[in-house]
């Protein structure tokens, strides 16, 4: 595999306050990477530190291409999309209006024609609500019009930022499934920050842990989810 993003010695700070310390990581294309850790162990920050919405320190690449210090519109264009916790959908606008935003580096109206109907094969509840106000929609579909927006860029990467919660269980389940088959038939890499580790563990391939700004352990998902340290704190057995 082909890698993708690499994060070296990154520290992150909220003014004067350093919130991450050295993490070191390593993502594959076409790979699910998940980050695991209490909450505020520093999983958010490491995600706007990788797009650029903190200042930060060390060294950060993605696809070759040093993108620490660059401005957040850079990176973007570049191919990382962030959905970010709490979904972000612009309420007052209607799901087709937020799926076009989500293309708005884009130039050419046909192809952002037939992704907005590629978003509607994945989520075919978004197709029912196209004309309707986002701020109507469940938190579900929210959250699948956070995703389908972000794909309209048409990423490398996607940084997922606890994409189940508030959700209902079956709500999740199909979200996490429309997630693998965008992994898999679109080559999308994702880089997923999730409070519910056994459902992280299970979509991803790779898994870091996160505590107090730093990361702990590293390797397979298969390994982090045997390790029993991990299965007591995280995984509840």
């Amino acid at each position: 595999m082909t890698t993708l993003l690499e994060a070296k010695n990154v520290a992150a700070f909220y003014g004067a306050t350093k919130a991450l310390h050295g993490v070191d990581l390593t993502l594959e294309e076409g790979s699910i990477t998940t980050l695991l850790g209490a909450n505020g162990a520093g999983k958010t920050t490491t995600l706007r530190a990788l797009c650029g919405l903190i200042r930060t320190e060390g060294e950060i690449r993605f696809a070759g291409t040093r993108i620490d210090g660059r401005v957040t519109e850079d990176i973007v264009r570049l191919g990382i999309a962030h959905v970010p916790e709490g979904r972000g959908t612009f309420v007052r606008l209607t799901v087709e209006e937020n799926l076009q935003l989500g293309a708005m580096t884009r130039r050419n109206r046909a192809e952002i024609a037939a992704d907005i109907e590629r978003v509607y094969e994945h989520f075919p509840r978004l197709k029912e609500r196209r004309k309707q106000q986002a701020g109507t929609l469940s938190g579900g579909e929210q959250q699948m019009l956070a995703v389908g927006r972000a794909l309209m860029l048409r990423p490398r990467l996607m940084l997922l930022d606890e994409p189940s919660f508030g959700l209902a269980p079956l709500v999740v389940q199909e979200l996490f499934e429309i997630l693998r088959t965008v992994n898999r038939e679109s080559g999308v890499s994702l880089l997923l920050v999730e409070q519910n580790a056994d459902l992280a563990l299970e979509a991803a391939d790779r898994a870091y842990l996160i505590e107090t700004g730093r990361i702990v352990m590293a390797g397979s998902a298969a390994e982090l989810r045997a390790d029993e340290g991990v299965r007591r704190a995280y995984l509840g057995y």
